[in-house]
Order: structure tokens, then sequence, then C-alpha cells
């Protein structure tokens, strides 16, 4: 079987879901999913200038409203459980966990733990830090020995 580790920062959408669920044929995959609440890690101002590259100029007036820290746990434990059964629907084992550290910091231990043979980074797109490699698919190339997917989450 086949296993990837998955870090994402949403719940998975129906798309997203067929996308990784497809993407090596009919092979069956086991998911280890890294679930990021918003907080410290995903600094505002950065968020905002994402939106404003995208002309979502409504939504980076908004950036404020959004719950961080702890306040973001229970949102993140939601869309945890929504992806993980929605990877199950799809016939995949899927297993994860709320990652309220950075979620790079645990990676390399996470990938040996279960013995991933990859690691899939599926968020939205973050122009700032991918222009200075600082974004987590960049930065997971570098800690974790084995091969790192970025890829883009659809939007709803």
């Amino acid at each position: 079987m086949f296993t990837s580790v998955l870090m994402i920062e949403k719940p998975l959408s129906p798309e997203d879901v067929e996308f990784v669920t497809t993407l090596h044929g009919d092979e069956t995959i086991s998911f280890v999913v890294l679930m990021q609440p918003r907080g410290d890690q995903a600094d505002v101002l950065l968020r905002a200038i994402d939106d404003v590259a995208f002309g979502e100029l409504k939504e980076a007036s908004q950036e404020g409203d959004v719950p961080e820290g702890a306040d973001a746990r229970r949102p993140a434990e939601l869309a945890l459980e929504h992806s993980l059964a929605a990877l199950r629907a799809q016939g995949s084992q899927a297993t994860g966990r709320v990652v309220e550290e950075h979620p790079l910091d645990g990676l390399k231990a996470v990938v040996d733990e279960a013995g991933a043979d990859e690691v899939i980074v599926l968020t939205e797109p973050h122009y700032v830090e991918e222009f200075f490699h600082r974004d987590w698919a960049s930065r997971a190339r570098h800690k974790v020995g084995v091969p790192v997917l970025k890829l883009f989450a659809h939007s709803e």
C-alpha cells in the first residue's frame, strides 16, 4: 500500500478528494492527514496580501475576523473529521490529527513513523511565502527525505 502524508489547512473539497485518491492510479492509498488550524503560523498580513493578489479585497478586509489560535481548534477538528470521512468514502485508509505547533516541526517524525512514500501539501496559493520559498512544500523538501508534491486546493 502507498502511504501519503497529506498536509491541509481547510476541509477537503470533493474535487480535492478525487484528485489525491487518484494520483497513483488504481493503487490503494493510506493517508495520514495533518490539519493546521489558522493561527500564528499563517500571519494575518501575509494572508491579506495573498487575498489582494487574488483580487479578493473583501476577504483581505475580513482577515482579522477569522478565528485563530485556540478559537480555531474546533473548526480545525471538524475540518479534519470531514476530510478523513471523505477519504475513507473513496476507499482509502485515513488517519490524522490537528497540528497546533508549526506543521513542519514534527513532519519528519510523522513520515518516518508512517513509513510514508510521499508528502502532499494541499493548500491555497500563498504568493508571498512561495516567492521566498517559505511555503510548506519548499521547506518540507529539505526535511523529510521523501518526494514532496505541492498541489493547490480547489476553491469552493
